[in-house]
């Protein structure tokens, strides 16, 4: 994996030795960011971040805010080197917490994001707890999207805060885009 665009074009995002995870292709990541508007000045936000890929992707095409949320301590660790390796000091910040928890962490805050990213894993009902921990807590800014990365096998449901607006497929993985109703 690396960086395909920005500042930090073509530097590489490291995964520790026997992790097992599905991140998001370059392929898929370099369709993402053609498809989304421009982070350059909005506020990012990353859930079930993993080891940084896509946040680091928007910090890179300049991302005012990127957070990210990821359980897995060593992940949150993994996420903190990958953004010094990349040279990117920009505003961000790593929870290391369940997502749901770092939902309401951001609420109770305030924050708002324009762009909310997530990658949760397949096939156990992440979608749709994801939009509904979102529409709970309104982090999406008015003209916000929320973009969910899922398998094809997990169907997405309807939500009645958010309106799914797009959805591209890659191999196996859809790529859902949602805006408020």
């Amino acid at each position: 994996m690396k960086v395909i665009g920005g500042t930090a074009k073509g530097r590489k995002i490291s995964v520790p030795k026997g992790v097992c995870l599905r991140a998001t292709t370059d392929r898929t990541k370099e369709s993402l960011f053609n498809i989304l508007p421009a982070p350059e000045g909005k506020a990012f936000l990353d859930l079930f971040a993993g080891t940084g890929n896509v946040g680091i992707e928007a910090m890179s095409r300049g991302a005012a805010r990127t957070v990210f949320i990821e359980k897995n301590a060593v992940m949150a660790g993994v996420i903190k080197k990958n953004v010094s390796v990349c040279g990117l000091d920009g505003d961000y910040e790593v929870i290391a917490t369940p997502c749901e928890r770092g939902i309401r962490i951001l609420a109770q805050r305030r924050e708002s994001f324009d762009i909310i990213f997530a990658d949760p894993p397949y096939e156990r009902g992440y979608v749709e707890k994801t939009l509904y921990w979102l529409g709970r807590n309104s982090l999406l800014s008015v003209n916000g999207v929320i973009v969910i990365e899922h398998s094809d096998k997990e169907p997405c449901g309807d939500d009645s805060i958010f309106a799914l607006k797009d959805q591209r497929k890659y191999g196996d993985t859809i790529i859902s885009f949602w805006k408020m109703k």
